[in-house]
């Protein structure tokens, strides 16, 4: 039975690629690729509910998307290529609940999809891919809805590259020519300009240009007519990773349009070798044309991802976005009829700290327009978005609340003790805070601080308490970080979270350069700023932290600049003993001990290490049992017992020293089951205490069991524990977890699958066995697209499972391999056994 299920929330980030995000001039709709899904964001939107979406089908990591629009009154197509060498076509309908489907599927790539260009009104659009090869396509739209496409032409590129971006338009407006002009750049300095010659019904493209000039491979490419009058010239514009951008002149006629000479260009210095105004003419609809050199750009400092045409009436402007952390506006001089930067978005050069860990951005991705040309979006190198939108008032550009996210596996996650907030941890080498803003009338999920931005693979994390945690990565210690009060103040603010933050905490944080370990920051006044430190501490620090202001007052949640350098938790303690990477961490109810493992292939290496939380003591000896790499630690919801589960396919299960004479703090082994599983076993989770001594695991051979005790010797302190339930499924369970209070007399488990999929079983108490009483499927069209990592309840203090508003909905968040975080909203009074 399939439940019905909400999506509450989705983060995730952009696949950093220069093509990999556009943005709809009808339905105003941005979307990205993002790992192998493609996500769907309003990014005008004033409610600020973030992503809409995510649409998943693709195997790879997703590389181009594009609009496809003929008319405003149709649905909007959009295409995406990817690195799986499929090319997918996507009806959008953001009134249905599928929201969008597939409705074509090209697979007759070779090789990974790089560059796509459309021309919507005639139908065509052109892909380019890791081949080598150039494939002109037409779209045909048949009466059921569905598109049937068709291929043209193939262009083996000569001389050899791979084609990185595409250009595709009309020769001109008129109505009376159909012949299009297509623009091929790639891992070359030349850009190759196609004219389509009409050969009966279908289109053959010819070459008929080389332009010549750049010093770097191209990596985008954008035509535009150059006014909304008939006979209109069409400019190109180039970026390259040579730092400039070029424009070429697109004229009709045989006589050549004015044009700066290359002799007048003299005083440019080295520059002037490489400005050329050689025409390149050829012929198409029995007319003459010309292509010439017109301008070059000169103002960013490192490579030029992309370059975007708005033209508003007969006004041009050209938005570029380089790697060097701007956004360029660019637009002719009325007078002089010279292009010059009108406006310069992003970041101070000063204050960008290349060499430390929030410093850089790694550039701007991608930049494009609003319909409106009043906004414009970037992508930065952290996957998060921003977008700035002009203010006639102010006038000048402001930035605004955007969406962001994971940009690889998400591994761990962990609730705030009383579920305020939400905290994921990635492969990305970041861990990221999320939490409710609350409005008069609205809410919405944002992220509201990066606690930690490492130099190694994050794999684990669990919440100490509601302003402290714990975090483990591919290292051989533990962090335990403390919440600044600059975030408990933000948290207060705008999610209502009251007293979370301890007396006599730190102010803020950064990180020293080069340095992994984030160092607490305190206010203080200018004197003491510029004469307390010393010459050599100075240089040490983030040149951003030097002045920075350590308060965050804001009316909304925090930027992407503000979460890459303001929002770092500091580090109070390390905890080291482990050999290998840490693997897992867990940490008691009663907040006093840590127990933590790494990644072995020994019994020597697998062992689990307990810290108590007083004075950050190892508790020892440390706990033999495993012989390989242990996957997951839960400690009982009274603490007495400590669950352990591993790749060596046994669970593990420790008691708490009973002896009030000894230390409180040692467990010891109880029970253990070497053939728990047939396969290595991922997860576990204990079942509240209505339910009994009761455990579930989940395990790659496909089955979750429910382990109940059911035996004690008091002689021995020895328990015996046996499986009562197994739950099996078509693919390995990965990620399990109860919810942790049964409501209305029934036990809630949540099963995360290997395919993304999620499934929800109400179990019930019957002669003493915890039996499955009904299951339930979430909807195959919101789940992830890869493997779930983690599921996680979020707490709830009212014991009846209600909220506020009386309504009995649960939250869970959802880790997967596909990058995203998600939190999904249950409605237990639909679940019926």
């Amino acid at each position: 039975m399939v439940l019905t299920v909400h999506t509450d929330f989705l983060a995730v980030g952009c696949n950093r690629h220069p093509a990999a995000a556009d943005w709809d001039a009808v339905s105003g709709f941005v979307a990205f690729g993002a790992d192998r899904n493609i996500a769907i964001w309003n990014a005008l939107n004033n409610d600020h509910r973030g992503i809409c979406a995510l649409l998943f089908g693709h195997t790879d990591k997703v590389n181009v998307v594009k609009f496809f629009n003929r008319t405003s009154q149709e649905r909007p197509l959009i295409i995406s290529g990817s690195a799986d060498k499929t090319i997918r076509i996507w009806s959008l309908d953001p009134s249905s609940p599928e929201f969008s489907k597939a409705v074509a599927i090209i697979t007759d790539s070779e090789t990974s999809i790089n560059a796509i260009a459309v021309e919507a009104h005639s139908g065509i659009f052109v892909t380019g891919s890791a081949d080598i090869n150039v494939k002109i396509r037409r779209i045909t739209f048949l009466e059921n809805g569905d598109v049937h496409v068709s291929l043209l032409q193939t262009i083996s590129v000569t001389p050899r590259f791979f084609p990185l971006a595409l250009a595709l338009s009309p020769l001109t407006d008129s109505f009376s020519s159909s012949s299009l002009i297509l623009a091929i750049g790639g891992t070359r300095s030349i850009t190759q300009i196609y004219v389509s010659l009409e050969t009966g019904e279908t289109p053959e493209f010819q070459l008929q240009a080389t332009l010549t000039g750049h010093e770097g491979w191209i990596r985008s490419l954008a035509f535009v007519l150059e006014k909304e009058d008939e006979g209109s010239d069409l400019l190109l514009a180039s970026a390259s990773q040579d730092k400039y951008i070029r424009l070429w002149r697109v004229h009709q006629g045989q006589e050549l349009p004015p044009a700066v000479t290359a002799n007048a260009s003299s005083s440019l210095g080295a520059l002037g070798k490489s400005l050329s105004n050689k025409a390149h003419r050829f012929q198409a609809d029995g007319l003459e044309y010309s292509v010439t050199f017109e301008a070059l750009l000169l103002g960013h400092e490192d490579w030029v991802y992309t370059v975007s045409w708005f033209r508003d009436k007969n006004k041009l402007q050209l938005l570029s976005a380089s790697a060097d952390s701007s956004l360029a506006i660019w637009e002719a001089d009325i007078s002089s009829g010279i292009w010059i930067c009108s406006a310069r978005l992003g970041e101070i050069s000063g204050q960008k700290g290349a060499t430390t860990a929030t410093g850089s951005t790694g550039g701007y991705w991608i930049g494009l327009w609003s319909l409106s040309g009043r906004s414009v979006i970037s992508l930065g190198r952290t996957g998060g978005w921003r977008i700035w939108s002009y203010k006639d008032d102010q006038n000048r550009w402001l930035q605004s609340v955007a969406v962001g996210g994971h940009v690889k596996e998400v591994t761990g996650l962990a609730w705030a003790r009383g579920g305020g907030y939400l905290l994921s941890t990635s492969s990305d080498q970041t861990t990221r805070l999320f939490a409710e803003w609350k409005r008069s009338d609205k809410s919405s999920w944002h992220e509201f601080s990066r606690p930690q931005i490492h130099g190694y693979d994050l794999n684990c994390i669990d919440s100490l308490d509601d302003f402290r945690f714990v975090s483990g990565a591919d290292e051989k210690l533990l962090r335990v970080f403390d919440q600044p009060k600059t975030i408990a103040d933000l948290l207060k603010t705008l999610s209502g979270i009251q007293n979370a933050h301890r007396v006599g905490g730190p102010e803020t944080a950064s990180i020293p350069v080069l340095g992994l370990s984030n160092k607490a920051v305190e206010a203080q006044d200018d004197e003491q700023s510029s004469t307390g430190l010393t010459e050599a501490e100075n240089e040490e620090t983030e040149p951003s932290s030097k002045n920075q202001d350590l308060s965050l007052d804001l009316a909304h949640p925090p930027l992407e600049d503000q979460l890459a350098r303001h929002t770092l938790w500091p580090e109070s303690e390390k905890l080291y003993g482990h050999g290998y990477e840490i693997s897992t961490v867990a940490i008691s109810h009663d907040r006093t001990l840590v127990a933590t493992a790494c990644r072995a292939s020994s019994i020597d290496h697998a062992v689990i290490r307990i810290y108590e939380t007083k004075e950050w003591r190892e508790v020892k000896p440390a706990l033999k049992a495993h012989s390989l790499t242990v996957t997951r630690l839960r400690f009982s919801n009274d603490d007495e017992y400590l669950l352990s589960v591993g790749r060596d396919r046994q669970w593990v299960i420790y008691g708490r020293e009973p002896d009030p004479k000894k230390k409180k703090n040692q467990y010891h082994l109880i029970s253990a089951n070497p053939k728990g599983h047939s396969r290595m076993i991922l997860d576990a989770s204990w079942a509240p205490m209505e339910s009994g001594r009761t455990f579930a695991t989940a395990s790659r051979d496909k089955s979750a069991k429910i382990w109940q005790l059911s035996n004690t010797n008091e002689n021995t302190t020895l328990s015996t524990w046996s499986c009562t339930t197994t739950i099996t499924a078509t693919h390995p369970m990965t990620a399990i977890d109860f919810l942790p209070q049964n409501v209305r007399g029934k036990s809630y488990l949540i099963i995360g699958i290997e395919d993304g999929s999620l499934q929800l079983y109400a179990l019930e108490m019957r002669e003493a066995v915890l039996e499955v009483r009904a299951s339930h499927s979430f909807d195959p069209r919101i789940v992830p697209s890869r493997t779930i990592t983690q599921v996680s309840w979020r707490p709830q203090e009212n014991s009846d499972g209600t909220h506020e508003d009386g309504q009995r909905t649960w939250q869970v968040a959802v880790a997967s391999d596909d990058s995203s975080v998600r939190i999904y909203g249950v409605d237990l009074d639909e679940i019926r056994a």
